[in-house]
């Protein structure tokens, strides 16, 4: 097999086999994120993809879960897409399930038919970037997307049947639309109602457009309390009717946090507040976080 570059996946893809067939992210705009910037978006030519699948079938041949990388591989064509999916098959004859990275815009350019017909394929999980619910925070950090499209987009998916994984990150909003961007996170999640959440913690890296910004002066990233505050928010603006599973343990986050909402949404609160009341030598230390 044959990687380019920084290859990275969902913490939930631990145990896939994970397949490039693009390389980077056709956005790649967003100001807090360094993942591709060490390599442009193109399209892996198929015939490579084809040949690493042929090798895996000979290492891996029991696989039973696929991760499709890079950043948003759902920009492939649906021809495309539906042949690397099919050979997977025929390499894996014990495959159950297929994960990939999307945008709005790649799940909204997908007809229904095409999104069921993915679905039909075992393509039954896709996660989303939402990073936040307030449209003057993704237009700050150049999401490229607004709420309403990607609300829209998880949605459409779901009604195909897929499930959708999305991401928020806390203390996007820096210290002045800290709250907008909780209170509009918590409201965009409930819209769109996922099968499951995750809220990382921002950490903002040299060489990436946010880290210019906040040596400026421009941006000012909030504290661990602050940080904790808006995880506290956006689950108390949360407001699903289906089981929505929540986790907060990415390395990256200060408080590691497990549930199900709406179910578990009182404990959850009542954990942060303990937190709050101990202070920040409760927290994971510095030290210990990564992305």
């Amino acid at each position: 097999m044959h990687y380019q570059g920084t290859v990275i996946r969902p913490p939930s893809e631990a145990q896939s086999y994970i397949l490039q067939v693009t390389y980077g992210c056709s956005h790649n705009k967003c100001t807090f994120c360094p993942t591709y910037l060490d390599k442009p978006f193109r399209v892996r030519p198929l015939d490579q993809v084809l040949d690493d699948i042929n090798m895996a079938h000979q290492v891996y041949g029991n696989t039973r879960r696929v991760f499709l990388a890079d950043g948003n591989a759902l920009v492939l064509g649906f021809k495309h897409l539906v042949t690397i999916i099919d050979a997977l098959h025929s390499a894996f004859p014990l495959l159950q399930r297929i994960g990939i990275y999307a945008n709005a815009q790649d799940i909204l350019q997908k007809t229904d038919t095409e999104l069921k017909t993915l679905f039909d394929r075992d393509l039954s999980i896709i996660y989303l970037g939402l990073e936040s619910g307030s449209n003057a925070v993704l237009k700050r950090v150049k999401k490229g997307a607004t709420p309403r499209q990607m609300i829209d987009a998880v949605h459409k998916a779901q009604a195909a049947g897929i499930k959708i994984s999305t991401i928020a990150l806390l203390g996007l909003g820096g210290i002045d639309l800290g709250e907008e961007h909780a209170i509009e996170t918590g409201k965009a999640i409930s819209a769109m109602n996922p099968r499951y959440l995750s809220l990382l913690t921002l950490m903002v890296v040299p060489g990436t457009p946010l880290y210019e910004e906040m040596e400026h002066g421009a941006f000012t990233l909030p504290g661990p309390l602050d940080m904790l505050k808006e995880m506290r928010m956006i689950i108390e603006h949360i407001d699903v009717k289906h089981g929505c599973i929540f986790r907060s343990n990415h390395a990256s986050n200060y408080l590691p946090l497990a549930g199900t909402l709406p179910k578990d949404k009182e404990k959850l609160i009542n954990t942060i507040d303990q937190a709050l009341r101990r202070g920040e030598s409760y927290l994971r230390p510095e030290w210990s976080r990564g992305l």
